[in-house]
């Protein structure tokens, strides 16, 4: 029995359209960072202006979440360390660095205002004002998770080898919860440009010493994204 050229057709299986995917706009990927950062500050101040005990718990499960849910789009930063680390990394151009970093501390300062106005503290907030050994001290600690937290993002949020994994929020809000508790008596743990500007609106951080904490957690940034680019050279 023969087959024709037109019953031969209905054999072949056509082939299905690739999926064009898009980048999110700029300003999706800058909303998305305002709306994370916004309520990881949040959380923050309220968990300090309350005196929880378990802040750091509360801090990074806000965080976790936060990345679960706008990950896909701006890639979950909510910090300008690490926009900075994925900046070395060569992840994102400057032009979005500058709109993240803008987008992040404009965020922290309007959250520190709403703790401000509808959180009333449970007692007197002791503003961190480290000096001398101690302000070293910090600035130790906060560059030690600093680089930490840029370090588990790259490799577990951008990483090759970690295509499409379910832990990346849970890795990164863990590093963060980590820090707080281990470290958060020497510091105050911001580990973030952003937390620490919130917190100095909030009175949770001095302001003379603002400018020591976003250094630190720059540099510590920028080291994290040259030892990514280090260990994993193929990892383009």
């Amino acid at each position: 029995m023969s087959v024709t050229a037109q019953d031969a057709r209905q054999f072949v299986t056509p082939q299905e359209t690739p999926k064009v995917v898009t980048a999110p706009r700029a300003g999706k990927k800058y909303a998305v960072e305002l709306i994370g950062t916004f309520f990881l500050v949040f959380t923050v101040g309220a968990s300090v202006y309350s005196g929880s005990p378990l802040a750091p718990l509360a801090i990074g499960s806000s965080l976790m979440v936060m990345v679960y849910a706008g990950g896909h789009v701006s890639g979950g930063h909510y910090n300008p360390a690490v926009t900075m680390a994925a900046l070395v990394r060569g992840r994102i151009g400057t032009r979005d660095a500058v709109g993240y970093w803008i987008t992040q501390l404009a965020a922290g300062a309007l959250a520190a205002g709403v703790v401000r106005g509808v959180v009333t503290p449970a007692a007197a907030v002791k503003t961190v004002a480290p000096a001398g050994h101690a302000l070293m001290a910090a600035v130790v600690v906060e560059m030690l998770f600093t680089f930490a937290l840029c370090y588990v993002v790259l490799n577990v949020a951008t990483s090759k080898d970690h295509p499409n994994n379910s832990f990346y929020g849970l890795a990164i809000g863990f590093t963060v919860m980590t820090g707080a508790f281990a470290v958060g008596g020497i510091s105050g743990g911001a580990f973030n440009p952003a937390v620490a500007f919130g917190g100095a609106v909030m009175r949770v951080f001095a302001w003379q010493t603002l400018w020591v904490y976003l250094l630190a957690e720059l540099v510590a940034a920028a080291v994290a994204g040259f030892t990514f680019r280090a260990l994993n050279p193929d990892d383009k």
